[in-house]
């Protein structure tokens, strides 16, 4: 009796300090969420989790799913209980039009329910959310800057069409135009003025098939399927409603949140991992896990795990985020389960870790951290900056081409982006023809800035593939709408280890930080003398730029003037003036760097503490941020040479990598130095291969339930709802690495019929290949007969096909000259 007492005691101690916690956060204005599904099951396992930390994260107010059906698809529907649910008529196609577009079920729902809801009646201000969401603590719209008039929302940067044509069509206001989504908080009054216009904007985005171009849309497939994303921002800009922008909100598994904030949303959906564990989405389309009693999502690592696998702790902070959004799925799964009349599931580990006060410590409701409401980017107010003490925004970009040689790269450096916990954006600065444009297959690689190439220079004709670098940031430059105040310009062959910012190394207006290039001797003699009047400012730099915003503006165009005017220098082309061991000019656009800063006497610091080339030996206790694997690098019998993988497609090709470098444990020891070099090389190669792996996993088909002529398809079809490609979270738009790097686009969901179909086709072939073989057969067995009637000038010829060449040898440089390409 005595424990029996004791344990009520201190469930009331429990209970009343919830009660006491939750009264604190009682809203004084009525607060509804909602969020839109389907019905089916892949919506339903995303409606249990959702609903689950809505209640564990103490939310304020109801929430309502709104459940678009067919009258067909709800005969045989089974999760009428999953949420407090308003059901609306399904839109998914179009009744006019005809169109497929399930997307659009998400305004029109918001709409449906404004015009017949009693609760849309008793509200002051409304939270829209994905159902592939986690709440992690109450998101009170005031708390978070909301006022009425200016929404609070998360930046969807890649919605590239806010600053093109595409708004100069759709809305009388684009300058209006924000390029928001993910998580919505506004006043009643305003959504009510805009859901009519999200709704028919979306429609007349949809039905501009003109326009659905990737480089107007951001849409990687080029098929419309972000229309509603934009009929949201475009209405919005329709009825004067501009954002406030938070950044730190929201972020996406899989991400290093900003330091000092704690998101308060997790949207899962890109694939995410925890050391060999992963999860994706996309992976549990048709899955009945809802309904099937006792099975829950693949258990993760422990966190005890995570803190000996991982020391630095930014990024152990980013694998508890990805433990706390499957742990809190399953434990959903759970209560759900039993919700259903399941059976008690036997006793595990990880059923007793879920039901552990470890894991209820770790996921108690998250509060906004003071000033996290006014961290807002806003157009109409640029009075609301970030708090005092807050760092500079940081954009980043690199220049790369439309070649399968830039996309392994660009797959390398964009997943180094996400784990490096690098703050802000990132833009891949892309320059293709329109030819190699038609042809080209990596649209979804990376937040992407479109350049015209000048591979080939429009006025002399010469084929020199570097100027495209400054060509591209002066393009960007001029194209681009950027906030930030700091750019940080890297090579695609480039690994990021750590944060390149520039408050640690010091950078500052009149001030950019870069890395030495010391074979650049052209600085050192006449080369200097006849390209720049300020020789002595000639810096030996590269690699890596910190350069404050407006050093570039004033730079950039000399940057390119100088690469073409060294370029054309023919008679200095010699190795002892410029450092070029093949005297071909390759690296004019280097000294074109160097010489535009010195006509503006833009000195650099020279950090040698940014950057390492593998194979290399480190400097003791030097935490290299970068890794440049310009150069070839080995580790005993096992080397790797980037230049030996130009024409290798290895991002299109499924389950292509490159060779595995030498397990750690098998080095020697007994040098420090060599071992620690070794270390760096393997840590360089195994990255790039995690990069593939992560690529493969999200784009090609499971290699064990295929064939393996399968194996080298490049299509995908996207199994869901949304299908949000890694790209810009942040993926383009954070202080930390959330939603802006990612795409996040409607797609159709697979049919049973196409797999029918194409086991149908195999067996045709099967039976075409076996009559095929069956005639050959015949034919050879009808010339044997006639054999001997053939004469001599009816033998085989043997040829031989010998004279294959490595074209792209010289672009090569020793380690005296590392090449920019």
């Amino acid at each position: 009796m005595a424990k029996v007492f004791l344990f009520v005691v201190l469930y009331g101690l429990w209970v009343g300090s919830g009660l006491g916690e939750e009264t604190d956060q009682k809203a004084p204005y009525r607060i509804h969420t909602l969020f839109s599904v389907e019905c089916q099951n892949y919506f339903d396992w995303q409606t249990v989790g959702l609903m689950h930390s809505f209640k564990k994260a103490r939310q304020p107010g109801p929430i309502t799913r709104l459940l678009s059906c067919t009258d067909e698809e709800k005969k045989n529907y089974r999760g009428m209980n999953l949420a407090p649910t308003f059901e609306v008529p399904s839109m998914s196609r179009h009744p006019r039009t005809g169109d497929w577009y399930p997307a659009i079920n998400k305004p029109a729902g918001v709409l449906h329910w404004l015009q017949h809801s009693k609760d849309a009646e008793n509200v002051d201000w409304v939270v829209i959310l994905d159902a592939d969401m986690i709440i992690r603590g109450p998101i009170i719209p005031w708390e978070l800057g909301t006022e009425k008039g200016r929404p609070v929302s998360a930046l969807y940067g890649y919605l590239i069409g806010c600053d093109n044509i595409l708004a100069q069509l759709h809305t009388k206001h684009p300058e209006l135009c924000d390029k928001v989504g993910g998580l919505l908080a506004m006043h009643i009054d305003d959504l009510r003025a805009l859901a009519p216009l999200w709704l028919s904007k979306t429609e007349e985005v949809r039905e501009d098939r003109a326009h659905w171009a990737t480089n107007i849309t951001g849409d990687i497939y080029g098929t419309g399927w972000i229309s509603e994303m934009y009929g949201y921002s475009f209405g919005a800009a329709e009825v004067g409603l501009q954002h406030k922008i938070n950044d730190n909100l929201m972020i996406y598994p899989g991400y290093t949140p900003r330091r000092g904030f704690e998101p308060v949303l997790l949207h899962y959906g890109l694939p995410f991992s925890v050391g060999n564990w992963s999860f994706s989405k996309l992976a549990h389309h048709e899955d009945d896990i809802v309904y099937d009693c006792g099975r829950l999502f693949p258990e993760p690592p422990y966190p005890k795990e995570v803190r000996l696998m991982e020391s630095d702790p930014d990024k152990r902070r980013a694998l508890f985020l990805n433990l706390e959004c499957i742990n809190t799925l399953n434990e959903g799964l759970l209560l759900q389960h039993a919700a259903n009349g399941c059976p008690k599931p036997k006793w595990s580990k990880y059923l007793s870790f879920l039901k552990s006060t470890t894991f209820a410590e770790l996921t108690r409701p998250k509060y906004l951290a003071p000033g996290s409401g006014q961290n807002l980017e806003t157009r109409e107010k640029p009075d609301i900056v970030e708090p005092r003490g807050s760092h500079p925004k940081i954009h980043t970009i690199f220049s790369t081409e439309c070649t399968s040689y830039f996309d392994w790269q660009t797959v390398g450096l964009m997943h180094s982006f996400r784990l490096s916990g690098q703050p802000g954006n990132i833009t891949r600065l892309l320059s293709c023809t329109d030819e190699d444009l038609r042809q080209y297959r990596g649209h979804n690689l990376a937040p992407t800035h479109y350049v015209p190439s000048m591979s080939r220079h429009p006025l002399t004709g010469d084929w020199y593939p570097a100027i495209n670098k400054p060509v591209a940031v002066v393009h960007w430059l001029n194209h681009a709408n950027i906030d930030a105040e700091f750019i940080v310009i890297l090579d695609a062959d480039m690994i990021l280890r750590g944060p390149i910012t520039p408050w640690e190394f010091k950078a500052a207006r009149g001030k950019p930080v870069s890395t030495p290039y010391d074979y650049l001797i052209g600085c050192d003699n006449e080369l200097a003398r006849l390209h720049t009047r300020n020789p002595d400012a000639c810096d030996k730099v590269g690699g890596v730029i910190i350069m404050h915003i407006d050093d570039l503006r004033k730079f950039a165009l000399l940057w390119l003037h100088k690469t073409e005017e060294v370029r054309a220098d023919t008679a200095h082309y010699a190795t002892n003036i410029t450092g070029d061991i093949y005297e071909s000019g390759w690296i004019s656009e280097m000294y074109g760097y160097s010489f535009g800063a010195a006509e503006l006497k833009l000195r650099h610091t020279i950090n040698r503490e940014i950057l390492i080339y593998p194979g290399y030996v480190p400097e003791p206790g030097v935490n290299y941020r970068v890794f440049h694997y310009g150069l070839e690098f080995k580790v005993g019998d096992w080397s790797f040479d980037k230049a030996k993988w130009r024409t290798v497609d290895v991002v299109n090709k499924c389950w292509a990598k490159f060779p595995d470098p030498p397990d750690p444990s098998t080095l020697d020891k007994s040098k420090d130095d060599t071992l620690q070099r070794d270390l760096l090389s393997i840590e360089c190669a195994k990255t790039l291969n995690e990069a593939l792996l992560l690529h493969h996993k999200k784009n090609c088909p499971d290699p064990n339930s295929l064939s393996t002529s399968n194996l080298d398809k490049t299509d995908n079809f996207p199994g869901s709802r949304k299908f949000v490609r890694a790209y810009g979270g942040n993926n383009a738009g954070r202080s930390n690495p959330t939603v802006n790097h990612t795409r996040e686009s409607t797609l159709p969901p697979v049919t049973d019929s196409l797999f029918s179909s194409l086991r149908i086709w195999i067996i045709v072939l099967w039976v075409v290949s076996g009559l095929g073989f069956f005639v050959v057969m015949l034919v050879v067995f009808s010339g044997r007969r006639n054999k001997g009637t053939r004469g001599k000038s009816y033998r085989n010829k043997k040829r031989s096909y010998t004279n294959f060449v490595d074209t792209n040898g010289h672009d090569r440089h020793p380690r005296s000259a590392e090449s920019s390409l």
